[in-house]
């Protein structure tokens, strides 16, 4: 087993570059010493062939030597290694950066200000990439749920780095604007429909961030070290987002120590919640210290308490999306802007062709009410997974309906207060089936058919004909 070890050092050295090889070689030598029992100076001593000497190649004392500490510093030793490795994870990384700025001609660093984001954004200063002229722009999404330190510390690195970030948020609403949030989208949107949510707030924003930025290359911060969902992710990648533009990933093999390590070593400004004992933050509404006591935290560029339970595999986000479930009663572990299929949501409205009609106003959806005539109303938001899972459905049943009854949409989302007066509507999508006499009545079944909306319009109205 020794020696199959020595062999794959040997091999390890044969495929690194000359300068790197004679960096390492004492290290390795030293290394190989220790774990099969020799001296140092024995593994590093050179060896003859009939006089001629030989490549490198350790040599095995026949006798155990025990490890002494005048041999062998074990602290030094992972100092001095931990220090190789992060300046090669630093190459790597800005290596990564520079394809990404230098390739590319709009590359865009949407940045959350996690651990993670906060090395990228001091790498892309370091680099000059950052500010006026330079080459990488950096967008952030606002979801109206975050931490209030989280843009606060925004406008602490903007100033430290020179540069301005372009902010995004809900469609329609202004940066800053919660109560116009609250009022469009619904305070508890969250605890609604939390797949919803994340659509509004978060993919969305981060979606349309993306095209008016005009980015051709995506930079982010996930590694591999985050968990199982994103274990093979390598440092370059076509997103699924925006018709598979790049994705760049310069620290894809960092694990989170090395994250806290570059922190701490270059002084980078980070997050102030990771001295009151977050590892992570997202929305404030459901991401919690760990421990949740808050006794590991990272405060003056060390750590204070068992740092543990952050620096485990997959332990960076534990305490996130806590209390939160997909549809189908799985744990969330992302948010979906990162996940296929999220371009699907947002590149057009709903119903664009064929026979369901547009109600452009509200103005428009009073006078469908009091046309005298029967009709239906359907209130959706385009945004929304139940209006698109409809979208077939209701589009044969106008289809079917044409020339004996109007078919209507109505985009409701934008107009909230009048939408729930006047067209019974707290969620979407509302069908309503609107009588002759104008009164409004609201399909209340989550059955979205052509034959169901035909029942229920003949139970509503009786049958129907041109």
């Amino acid at each position: 087993y020794n020696c199959i070890f020595l062999q794959r050092i040997r091999i390890q050295l044969h495929h690194i570059t000359f300068e790197r090889r004679l960096t390492m070689k004492y290290s390795l030598s030293v290394t190989a010493a220790a774990l099969c029992g020799a001296s140092v100076a024995a593994a590093f001593a050179p060896q003859y062939s009939n006089g001629v000497r030989t490549a490198f190649s350790p040599r095995v004392s026949t006798s155990v030597v025990q490890m002494a500490d005048e041999q062998f510093d074990q602290e030094a030793f992972i100092a001095e290694s931990k220090d190789m490795r992060m300046k090669h994870l630093e190459e790597q990384a800005m290596f990564a950066l520079k394809i990404a700025c230098e390739n590319y001609s709009d590359a865009v660093f949407p940045n959350a200000m996690i651990a993670g984001d906060c090395v990228i954004t001091h790498l892309l200063h370091r680099m000059g990439y950052l500010g006026d002229g330079g080459k990488c722009k950096v967008m952030v999404v606002d979801t109206f749920h975050l931490f209030p330190e989280t843009m606060e510390f925004l406008k602490e690195i903007e100033e430290a780095y020179s540069f301005k970030a372009e902010i995004f948020c809900a469609e329609g609403i202004d940066v800053n604007d919660k109560a116009g949030f609250d009022a469009r989208y619904g305070v508890d949107l969250w605890k609604e429909d939390i797949e919803q949510y994340d659509k509004v707030c978060k993919v969305e924003p981060f979606q349309r961030g993306l095209k008016t930025c005009e980015t051709n290359c995506m930079i982010n911060g996930r590694t591999r070290w985050q968990g199982f969902e994103r274990a093979s992710i390598d440092q370059f990648e076509n997103a699924p987002i925006g018709g598979g533009l790049a994705k760049c990933n310069p620290i894809a093999y960092w694990t989170f120590e090395d994250t806290f390590d570059y922190i701490a070593k270059y002084k980078v400004a980070h997050h102030p919640l990771h001295a009151q004992g977050y590892p992570s933050h997202g929305d404030a509404k459901d991401t919690i210290p760990i421990p949740e006591d808050g006794s590991t935290k990272f405060v003056d560029f060390k750590f204070q308490g068992d740092p543990t339970p952050w620096l485990d595999y997959a332990s960076e986000r534990k305490g996130r999306f806590v209390g939160l479930a997909n549809k189908d009663g799985s744990t969330k572990t992302e948010c979906g802007i990162h996940v296929a299929g999220a371009e699907q949501t947002f590149d057009r409205d709903l119903w664009e062709d064929g026979a369901v009609k547009n109600l452009a106003t509200p103005e428009e959806a009073i006078a469908a009410t009091k046309s005298g005539k029967a009709s239906v109303i359907t209130v959706y938001a385009p945004w929304c997974q139940f209006c698109q899972g409809m979208e077939e459905e209701m589009s044969k049943f106008a289809a079917e309906m044409d020339g004996t009854m109007d078919v209507y949409k109505f985009r409701g989302d934008e107009v909230r207060d009048f939408v729930q007066k006047e067209l019974n509507t707290q969620s979407f999508p509302t069908v309503n089936v609107v009588k002759p006499d104008g009164t409004v009545v609201k399909y209340d079944s989550e059955v979205r058919t052509v034959d169901a909306f035909k029942k229920f319009v003949e139970e509503t109205v009786g049958s129907v004909t041109a």
